[in-house]
């Protein structure tokens, strides 16, 4: 009787836990746009879902500084995609931009949801 027991506590455990690994996508698929505050001005940004998953990240348009900006706008998106959420890593030495596409693609999905 024990052993029926923990055979039914393992198997009920194993239940659960694969309930909780598959799980609904957490967006619709459509593109979304959103604006975020960066360094100088607003970040319009166009995000694409697919699969119920990041695919495409554009900025369509800021007004921060070429040259020095233009490495939060390049990895930031790429970023974003990779990890599945708005929430990544700042790019040193452009803090302001790189929180500004994050804030304008939490709007998107915002959206998305």
């Amino acid at each position: 009787m024990k052993k029926k027991w923990i055979v039914a506590a393992v198997a009920m455990s194993v239940m659960i836990f694969a309930m909780g690994c598959t799980k609904a996508p957490a967006w619709k698929d459509g593109t979304y746009t959103g604006v975020g505050e960066g360094l100088q001005d607003d970040i319009t940004v166009s995000v694409t879902v697919a699969g119920g998953k990041i695919d495409k990240v554009e900025i369509l348009e800021h007004q921060e500084s070429p040259g020095v900006s233009d490495p939060a706008l390049e990895k930031i998106p790429a970023a974003i995609i990779e990890k599945q959420s708005s929430e990544v890593d700042v790019v040193s030495g452009v803090t302001y931009t790189s929180e500004g596409i994050m804030q304008a693609v939490e709007e998107a999905l915002g959206q998305a949801k």
